[in-house]
């Protein structure tokens, strides 16, 4: 049985990805301020300050999956790079405790103003302190990895799609818009593309990634496609037989956004067709 310690388990992503490692037949010790809300007979839970917490107190995990990130809505909040030391701390913590295997959860804003598809060999030009921040811990780690000679999976996130409300997504935004009865959702022009992933899909790519040690390196978790922003709302819009309406133009496109990105699925298709095969 497969040890994977998760920090962040108590976040958006992490309540997913919790309860799909349970289901692939893992144990999970899960790692957050409170309870990630899942009841199973292989599941541990441990509570407080991820940064404190001493490796030797316990039974080493066979790998750390590192979810926990705060304010990574807030593109150039400072706390991305008061932050930065302590997560590099956390994964030497664990390599120098014997842990042997790191996957950490990336962003496709570590790439920065990038037109086309992003491959593990993109350039990173990051333009935000959270792309800034995400990039050097990936950088860092790398190192680590490399002096300790442990594996690393760097999961390149891409447009997670919810419609729980959860988060602080725009589809989260929207859904509680709805919620609200608001009859208008302000937009930007939604003619920029990116490369969107339901939630379970992407719990499930990830939880493939990380229970398989052929691939690793960056992985992107994406599906590939890029769609129109506005399009895509439109049809997530209808899909869930929303009344709200686009407001088109209301906000400005953000400088930083690129007018279309997506993830290379090469490598996820790839670990993907071993799960099923």
């Amino acid at each position: 049985m497969m040890k994977v310690m998760v920090t962040g388990s108590d976040g958006y992503i992490g309540q997913g990805v919790v309860a799909e490692l349970l289901n692939k037949g893992c144990e999970v010790t899960a790692m957050g301020f409170t309870p990630c809300g899942i009841k199973h007979k292989n599941l541990k839970e441990n509570l407080g300050d991820i940064f404190s917490y001493d490796f030797n107190s316990s039974e080493i995990p066979d790998m750390v999956l590192h979810l926990a990130w705060r304010n990574g809505f807030i593109h150039n909040d400072l706390s991305h790079l008061e932050d930065l030391p302590k997560h590099y701390l956390f994964l030497k913590a664990a390599l120098n405790a014997g842990v042997n295997r790191v996957a950490v959860m990336g962003t496709m804003h570590e790439v920065g103003y990038h037109e086309g598809a992003v491959s593990e060999s993109t350039p990173c030009n990051p333009t935000t302190l959270y792309g800034v921040a995400k990039n050097a811990l990936r950088q860092m780690t790398k190192e680590l990895c490399r002096q300790h000679d442990a594996q690393l999976q760097w999961l390149r996130g891409f447009y997670l799609v919810s419609n729980d409300g959860r988060g602080s997504s725009i589809f989260a935004k929207l859904v509680n818009s709805e919620r609200e009865g608001k009859k208008e959702f302000p937009f930007t022009s939604g003619r920029c593309k990116y490369d969107f992933l339901p939630y379970d899909q992407f719990c499930q790519q990830v939880v493939a990634a990380v229970t398989q040690d052929k691939v690793d390196g960056v992985i992107n978790i994406c599906s590939g496609q890029p769609i129109a922003l506005g399009e895509y709302i439109e049809h997530f819009i209808s899909e869930n037989g929303f009344s709200i309406r686009l407001a088109y133009g209301k906000y400005p496109d953000r400088p930083y956004d690129s007018p279309a990105i997506w993830g290379d699925s090469t490598k996820i298709r790839q670990i993907l067709k071993e799960v099923q095969d």
